[in-house]
């Protein structure tokens, strides 16, 4: 039954720079070579910790040292205190100025997270999830999130991290994908797909498509339920996970029983109300935004394939979804239309914003309250379609 699309209009806890970092709570470079570059199946030894969905320990103590910025008068003080560390560790030159291989070795958004729970004593969350890494094929591995003590055969969801194509990888997103999976019980693959500029469009595309169809044939091998596959992503991931619903779609693979897609880059255009609203906020802004582009897209002709603008694709056909926005994004326009744009073509669509946060808000909720509801939203979508 097809349920109306909504508007949540929820105090939100606002995230830290999410193309440019990464949401792991464990502290790691987000240059490319990573822990996500295993390619052994052994357990992740960052899982030695006791088994916790999350403590709000210290989370009420988190302040920012400064008023808000002109670009967000109205963010969230959590929010906040984690974009001021990041300033601090970044320097004065944005990103958009820099090389990929820059960005990718630059302090993350994940960095500052990581400062601000120890500044403030706050533990890691879900740390009761068991991983290992699997190559796919040439050049795409996968992170395998298991919740530990998990029994019988469980459901999938296929995730796909942020980045703009270009920067970030598992590493960068752990913590979204260790929430996956500790809320909803069910096995995480996260992929690491090739990236921009080394790797133009639609090559990440055709990855996760691949590593797709890679989970259905084996999900079997690591006590994964291969009718019960689902796709979630951030930003860019977001992006990947609906076009690999559309793939499935038009190729005559198995669809997706559900897809979850978080502050999407759905669109090509740089000119839509948010875009102009949000031009200089962070993470995220506009010249950023251009900057992926630049790196991703072959020419401006691909910024119209579908694969790209989402908003207007043919999306009928396409699984339920779940759509979470962020208010302080400059992706928040293209993301409500591309729920009303589902809504239109019959999807079953759930849609959610949280004003006050930015882009890249989901994976932080050891500090921003309205992460932790964003992550409970998807988390409660995704089992009841996969039960």
């Amino acid at each position: 039954m097809k349920q109306p699309v909504t508007t949540s209009l929820k105090k939100i806890f606002w995230l830290t720079p999410a193309l440019v970092a990464g949401l792991a709570f464990t502290s790691c470079s987000t240059d490319t070579k990573s822990t996500a570059d295993q390619t052994t199946t052994t357990p992740d030894a960052n899982n030695s910790a006791t088994t916790n969905a999350g403590n709000t320990a210290g989370m009420a103590d988190v302040k920012p040292t400064g008023p808000p910025p002109a670009w967000a008068p109205n963010i969230a003080p959590e929010m906040l205190a984690v974009i001021e560390k990041l300033d601090s560790l970044s320097g004065p030159t944005p990103p958009h100025k820099l090389t990929p291989a820059q960005v990718r070795k630059a302090p993350s958004f994940k960095d500052a997270l990581q400062a601000v729970m120890t500044k403030y004593n706050i533990p890691m969350t879900h740390t009761g999830v068991d991983t290992m890494s699997q190559m796919v094929q040439a050049g795409v591995k996968v992170r395998i999130y298991t919740p530990r003590g998990a029994t019988g055969t469980l459901p999938v969801i296929v995730y796909y991290h942020g980045g703009g194509w270009v920067i970030a990888n598992l590493d960068t997103y752990d913590a979204s994908a260790r929430a996956l999976a500790a809320k909803t019980n069910a096995i995480v693959v996260s992929v690491a797909y090739r990236q921009a500029p080394e790797h133009k469009f639609p090559t990440a595309h055709n990855d996760s498509f691949a590593a797709y169809q890679w989970v259905l044939k084996n999900a079997a091998s690591f006590k994964g339920d291969p009718n019960r596959v689902a796709v979630a992503g951030e930003s860019a991931g977001g992006n990947l996970a609906a076009a690999v619903s559309m793939m499935a779609r038009d190729k005559g693979v198995q669809m997706p029983k559900y897809e979850v897609l978080v502050f999407p880059i759905a669109g090509y255009d740089v000119n839509t109300p948010s875009y102009k609203e949000h031009v200089m906020s962070k993470p995220l802004n506009k010249p950023f935004m251009e900057w992926f582009f630049k790196y991703y897209l072959r020419s401006a002709a691909d910024g119209k394939n579908p694969m790209i603008n989402l908003v207007d694709a043919n999306l009928k056909g396409l699984p339920p979804t779940t759509i979470i926005g962020a208010g302080i994004d400059p992706l928040m326009s293209e993301g409500k239309t591309l729920a009303d744009k589902l809504e239109a073509a019959g999807v079953s669509v759930n849609y959610k914003l949280y004003p006050n946060v930015t882009h890249e808000f989901f994976g932080m909720d050891a500090v921003v309250p309205q992460a932790r509801e964003a992550q409970d939203l998807a988390a409660s979508d995704l089992k009841a379609a996969l039960k």
